[in-house]
């Protein structure tokens, strides 16, 4: 079980990470393709927030606690949280997503693997629909960047 939680934990931290990339991305988006993909970014930020919560209940349902600060999220992520460029393209911008995602991806069959594992049916059907909902926002990060 020990091994479930840590990978739950690190499926939080990593969505916590891509969460706040989206969302300064959004903040910070510029261009003539801004309203569109102001928009896209925003509604990614949001499936992604809320994503972060429901991932922390299902740590809860397990009767341990969830990590107590951001630099708590931030080790135990596997996604740098900063570009180290200062001028940030629309490419770069859905690509270091699209990147990030897979990141996200990963943990998540990791952790969906060992809970089927353990027979922790509530806690994998969870994480059956993450893993759609990034599997989804990976073809639409690498069909938005196609032309960006």
């Amino acid at each position: 079980m020990d091994q479930l939680i840590q990978l739950l934990k690190e499926s939080l931290a990593n969505t916590f990470v891509l969460y706040f990339k989206a969302h300064q991305f959004h903040w910070n988006v510029e261009g003539s393709n801004f309203p569109q993909y102001h928009e896209f970014l925003g509604n990614l930020y949001q499936e992604l927030f809320n994503a972060v919560d429901n991932i922390a209940e299902q740590i809860r349902t397990l009767d341990v606690y969830t990590p107590t600060s951001l630099a708590s999220l931030i080790q135990m992520s596997a996604i740098n949280e900063v570009l180290s460029s200062g001028d940030i393209t629309y490419s770069l911008m859905f690509s270091t997503l699209n990147s990030d995602n897979n990141v996200v991806l990963l943990t998540l069959v990791k952790t969906y693997q060992k809970a089927e594992e353990l027979g922790q049916i509530g806690i994998s059907n969870f994480l059956q629909d993450r893993i759609t909902a990034h599997e989804k926002h990976g073809w639409m990060l690498r069909a938005t960047n196609k032309n960006a």
